[in-house]
């Protein structure tokens, strides 16, 4: 339709840690996540003759669209405008939601009929890690089965089930080195230390019989302990390149001060800064974002609120 424009907007991702990073596992990597509250990634796109693309993460937001257009050999452009966006490399999947948000932007616009994860293909997203695909696609926990090297593409989610509506999910984003990515991040995975197969055999029992049971069952203490023990788990493998179980600094100091301060799950968001604690009721997300607000002092944002249960949302006008 001329002049009709899509707007999509996504929350950001949690990644509450990988399943198995070993070189020789059947399935290399897997992963466990949510979609963040209150923090989003809003994109609105129209036909166009040219590609233009404005507003925050402009540059990127344009790669993007050329490799949407170019993968479905679309003929003409679009006018892209990213009316805000998650945080880069803060650890919550600024590139995977923008990508994601103009893949399917795109995809409305032009008629293209496509899963969330062929889209994902089409912007070159979900190589590794498709958590963030997954909580594009819908709300909730999302279990994801990792890659196969014969099958590229997204991996297979496995699970999704809601969390409890009382659940608050507290998330900080410090004022820090910002998370890895890139080139960098590649080098780090090509030199993990092989983990041991008990470790890998511990976190599969942790999210099969600790996670997600306690979900069904809306036990917050024992859904908080088992994820706590996943990120300490995945803290080590990843000690070596990051610098400590976690990223020194104000995202180690939060994950160790949120315990005190009542959260019943803690966390880092894939390689931070941003850093999480889940608590149960209004209350209890005020007093913990009380606390980080007084530790970040002027510095560093906080953002709190139920997890969401929804996905991505696309609107037209």
């Amino acid at each position: 339709m001329a002049g009709e424009t899509i707007t999509v907007e996504t929350p950001a991702r949690l990644h509450f840690g990988l399943l198995d990073v070993r070189a020789s596992a059947v399935r290399r990597f897997g992963g466990i996540g949510a979609p963040a509250p209150a923090i989003t990634t809003r994109v609105s796109a129209s036909l166009a003759d040219s590609l233009d693309a404005s507003g925050d993460d402009a540059d990127r937001a344009a790669e993007f669209a050329r490799r949407f257009l170019a993968h479905y050999r679309l003929p003409c452009g679009a006018t892209i405008v990213v009316e805000h966006a998650i945080p880069r490399h803060s650890g919550l999947g600024s590139g995977t939601q923008l990508a994601l948000s103009i893949a399917l932007a795109l995809a409305e616009l032009h008629g293209v009929a496509a899963t969330i994860p062929e889209l994902a293909r089409s912007v070159g997203r979900a190589r590794r890690s498709a958590v963030g695909t997954w909580t594009f696609a819908g709300g909730g926990f999302v279990v994801e089965g990792g890659q196969r090297p014969s099958a590229p593409g997204a991996s297979p989610l496995l699970a999704r089930v809601m969390f409890p509506t009382s659940w608050r999910c507290v998330v900080a984003i410090p004022d820090a080195k910002p998370g890895m990515s890139g080139e960098a991040e590649r080098a780090a995975f090509a030199t993990l230390p092989e983990p041991s197969e008990r470790d890998v055999e511990r976190i599969a029992y942790l999210v099969l019989l600790g996670m997600l049971p306690a979900l069904a069952e809306a036990n917050l203490a024992a859904f908080g302990a088992a994820l706590s023990e996943v990120q300490l788990i995945n803290g080590r493998w990843f000690a070596h390149a990051q610098g400590g179980t976690f990223a020194p600094g104000p995202s180690s100091e939060l994950v160790r001060r949120m315990r005190e301060w009542g959260a019943a799950g803690v966390g880092q968001s894939s390689w931070g800064p941003a850093v999480y604690g889940i608590v149960d009721g209004d209350e209890a997300a005020e007093l913990l974002t009380r606390h980080i607000r007084e530790s970040l002092g002027d510095t560093g944002a906080v953002r709190a609120g139920a997890f969401p249960d929804v996905g991505a949302r696309v609107s037209r006008r």
